[in-house]
C-alpha cells in the first residue's frame, strides 16, 4: 500500500538548509498497524506527513496504491487525503466554531455526499461513545472526547488508513487507554493504522516499530504478519468518485461559517461594510434624485400643452453685428397670423412677447415676468382660470389695459382678498385685474405661477414699445402630423422673410420631443456622475473588505490547513472565503439599500422634490455591492486556497 524509494525531505530555514529526513527505503503493507518511534527532530512527523500526502518529498519516490505521489496535483492529494486517510493529530485540530457533529460531518461535505450526511456523523460518533454529545462544541468536552470527536472524524469516509500523530501526547492516562483501545479495534477491522509516538507503551500495540533518528531508519522490527483484509476501508482497488466542482453543502457550511464570522466581530464587520453601506445608500439616493428631477422636468414640459412646437428667432448662427449692435431677425404677430392662415396642419397659434417688469398694488410691489400674449394661449399652453375671465380677442384688438395674473403673483399682492376688478400698475401703466390662472407649479428653471398676462398688442404698443413678438407657440391638430406642421412652418416664414435657397433659416423650431430628449439626456448625464462619485465609496468599501479577508485568512490559518488536512481542495477553501467576503458585501448592501431608501424619503419630505427609487436603481446597486465583494475577496480568498497546508497546520 505504501512504499518509498530513497526518500528524503530538506526545509529551507532561510539560508539554512535542514534534512529532515534522508534516504528512506520502506513499504507498508494494507492491514497493518505500524508505530514509529524516535526522539524529538527525528523526522516522525515529517515521514507522517509525506505519508499522508500533506507534502511530497524533495527527492526520491513516494507511491501510494501503485501511484506516484509526487506527480499527482494539489486537488488530486486533497482527494487522497479525504477517501483514502484519516488523520488523527496531537492537537486534536478540531474547528472551534462548529459542534462535535459539524466537525465529523466535513469530510463528507468535501467529498461531495449529500445523502444521510447528519445521520452518518452521528453514527460515527457512536462508534466512538460521544452519541451524547453530538451538539457540543470543542470548547465543551473533555480532551479525550475531543480526541475521540476527531477519530470519528478520521473515520467517517471508510478510509483505508489512519495516521495517528502522537494521539495521545495531551490527554491523560485513562483517556490515552480508552484512544489506543479504540485505534486497536480499527486495525482489527482491516485498517492499516501508523501511529507516531514516543512512548513505548504506545508502540505494544502496534504490530511493526519503526525507529528513526537523525532523519534516518535505524531499526524495523515486524512483531506479526499484517492482516490481509480491509472490509470497512477504501481498498486500493477501489474506484474513487470524481468530486465535482463547489458542492450544496459546502454553500452552506460557508454561508453558516460567514455568518458565525460576521456575528462574532460585529464592530470589525460593521465598519468593514461601512464603506459599502455609504456607497450603496449614495448611489440610491443619487439615482432617485436624478430620476425624480427628470420626472418632474418631464411632467412640467408635458403640462406646456400637447403637440406643441416652438419658434424663436435666429438661425443656427443665431444672430450677427451690424456695426456696434448686434442685430436679430424677429418675428412678428402677422407671421403668427401667417402661419394660422396658410397651413391646415395647424390647429391654433399663439404668439408671445415676454419681459420684466414691476407690478405694484397700493403699497405692495413685485418684480415678475410680464407675458403679452393672445387668446389662444390659454388652450395652447393648457392653463386654467381659476378666478375671472381670460383675455379676448377683443380685449387683444382694442389694446385694452387688463391683466391676467398667476397664481403666485396674486397670493404676493392680495393674499386672500379676491383681485378680479382690482387695479394694479404695470411699469406705472394702470391694469385692471381681469382673472386668475390655476397654480401649475414650476420647472427647474422657472415657476409658471411667477407672471402677469397682458392682451400682446397692449404689451407691445403701451408697456415696451415694440413690434416684434418673442416667439410664436404652435398647436398641430394631432401628434401624427407635427412633423409636417414643422415644414410648414418653415415654408411658410422662410417665404415672408424672403430668404433665398442658399440662405440658412433665420429661426429655430422646437417641439416637445427635442425638449424632453434634451432634458432626458442631460439629467441621465447628472444622475450618472452623482452616481459615479457614489460608487467611489463602493470602491473603498470593497478595499476594506480585502483587508479585512486578509486578516481574517491571517486569524485562520491553522483552520484552513485542518480542512485541505481532511480533504478541502483549493476551490473549496477560495469558495468558503469568497462567500464570505461576498456575504459580508451584500449585508452591507441590504443595509445601504434600506438607508438609501430611507434618506431619499427624507429628502423628499422636506424639500418636495418627488425622488423615485426604481427596481433598477436597487439591482444595481445590490449588483455592484455582490461585484465589489467578488473582485476585492478573490484575492484573499486565493491566498487562502494556496497555503500550504503543513505550513497552515503549524501556524500559531
Amino acid at each position: 500500500m505504501i512504499r518509498l524509494n530513497n526518500v528524503s525531505k530538506i526545509y529551507n530555514l532561510g539560508k539554512v538548509k535542514v534534512n529532515a529526513i534522508k534516504n528512506i527505503s520502506m513499504h507498508i503493507e494494507e492491514g497493518e498497524f505500524v508505530a514509529i518511534m524516535g526522539p524529538s527532530g527525528s523526522g516522525k512527523s515529517t515521514l507522517m506527513n509525506l505519508i499522508g500526502c500533506l507534502d511530497t518529498p524533495t527527492t526520491g519516490e513516494y507511491f501510494l496504491d501503485g501511484k506516484k505521489v509526487g506527480q499527482l496535483k494539489d486537488d488530486q492529494l486533497a482527494q487522497i487525503r479525504n477517501e483514502k486517510i484519516g488523520f488523527v493529530f496531537q492537537t486534536f485540530n478540531l474547528l472551534p466554531r462548529l459542534s462535535a457533529r459539524a466537525n465529523v460531518e466535513l469530510p463528507l461535505i468535501y467529498a461531495g455526499k449529500r445523502k444521510n450526511r447528519k445521520r452518518r456523523a452521528i453514527e460515527a460518533l457512536k462508534m466512538v461513545n460521544l452519541g451524547s454529545r453530538v451538539n457540543h462544541h470543542p470548547s465543551e468536552l473533555s480532551g479525550g472526547e475531543r480526541q475521540r470527536v476527531a477519530i470519528a472524524r478520521a473515520l467517517i469516509n471508510q478510509p483505508a488508513i489512519i495516521l495517528a500523530d502522537e494521539p495521545t501526547g495531551n490527554l491523560d492516562s485513562k483517556s490515552s487507554q480508552e484512544i489506543m483501545s479504540i485505534l486497536s479495534q480499527l486495525h482489527k477491522k482491516g485498517i492499516t493504522i501508523v501511529l507516531v509516538t514516543h512512548e513505548e507503551p504506545l508502540a505494544e500495540y502496534a504490530n511493526r516499530v519503526i525507529r528513526l533518528k537523525d532523519g534516518e531508519v535505524v531499526e524495523d522490527t515486524r512483531k506479526k504478519l499484517p492482516r490481509k483484509t480491509n472490509p470497512g476501508g477504501n481498498s486500493s482497488n477501489e474506484k474513487r468518485s470524481k468530486r465535482k466542482g463547489f458542492s450544496i453543502g459546502e454553500i452552506k457550511e460557508s454561508f453558516l461559517m460567514a455568518l458565525y464570522s460576521i456575528s462574532s466581530n460585529k464592530l470589525r464587520s460593521f465598519l468593514t461594510m461601512l464603506g459599502i453601506i455609504v456607497g450603496v445608500a449614495a448611489v440610491i439616493t443619487m439615482v432617485a434624485l436624478g430620476q425624480g428631477a427628470q420626472k418632474q422636468i418631464t411632467d412640467h414640459i408635458g403640462q406646456m400643452g400637447v403637440n406643441l412646437l416652438m419658434v424663436f428667432p435666429g438661425g443656427e448662427r443665431g444672430r450677427h453685428r451690424m456695426g456696434s449692435r448686434i442685430d436679430y431677425q424677429r418675428l412678428t404677430y402677422n407671421d403668427a397670423l401667417a402661419l394660422k392662415q396658410r397651413s391646415e396642419n395647424i390647429a391654433r397659434v399663439a404668439p408671445n412677447l415676454t419681459s420684466n417688469g414691476t407690478v405694484v398694488f397700493q403699497d405692495k410691489s413685485i418684480d415678475t415676468r410680464i407675458d403679452g400674449v393672445t387668446q389662444d394661449f390659454l388652450a395652447i399652453k393648457n392653463f386654467q382660470v381659476k378666478w375671472g375671465e381670460f383675455i379676448t380677442e377683443e380685449d387683444d384688438r382694442f389694446k385694452k389695459r387688463v391683466a391676467v395674473l398667476g397664481y403666485n403673483v396674486a397670493q404676493e399682492l392680495f393674499g386672500e382678498k379676491y383681485p378680479v376688478g382690482e387695479y394694479i400698475k404695470i411699469n406705472r401703466v394702470i391694469f385692471q385685474v381681469k382673472g386668475v390662472l390655476e397654480e401649475k407649479g414650476a420647472s427647474s428653471w422657472r415657476s409658471e405661477d411667477d407672471m402677469v398676462l397682458v392682451p400682446l398688442q397692449t404689451a407691445q404698443k403701451r408697456l415696451f414699445g415694440v413690434d416684434y413678438v418673442t416667439m410664436i407657440n404652435v398647436e398641430a391638430k394631432s401628434r401624427e402630423v407635427m412633423e409636417k406642421a414643422e415644414e410648414d412652418i418653415t415654408r411658410i416664414l422662410r417665404h415672408r422673410h424672403n430668404l433665398p435657397e442658399n440662405k440658412p433659416d433665420d429661426f429655430r423650431v422646437f417641439s416637445q420631443k427635442e425638449i424632453l430628449t434634451a432634458v432626458k439626456e442631460t439629467t441621465r448625464t447628472f444622475t450618472l456622475l452623482l452616481a459615479g462619485i457614489a460608487v467611489v465609496s463602493l470602491v473603498v468599501g470593497g478595499i476594506g473588505i480585502m483587508n479585512i479577508m486578509l486578516v481574517s485568512v491571517t486569524e485562520r490559518t491553522r483552520e484552513i490547513g485542518i480542512r485541505k488536512a481532511i480533504g478541502g481542495r483549493r476551490v473549496d477553501i477560495l469558495g468558503q472565503f469568497l462567500i464570505e467576503a461576498i456575504m459580508i458585501s451584500l449585508t452591507g448592501g441590504v443595509i445601504g439599500i434600506l438607508g438609501g431608501s430611507g434618506i431619499s424619503r427624507l429628502i423628499s419630505h422636506f424639500s418636495g422634490l418627488p425622488l423615485i427609487i426604481t427596481p433598477q436603481s436597487v439591482i444595481l446597486s445590490f449588483s455592484f455591492a455582490f461585484a465589489v465583494g467578488l473582485f476585492f475577496g478573490f484575492y484573499p480568498a486565493r491566498k487562502a486556497a494556496m497555503l500550504n497546508p503543513i505550513q497552515a497546520l503549524r501556524y500559531e
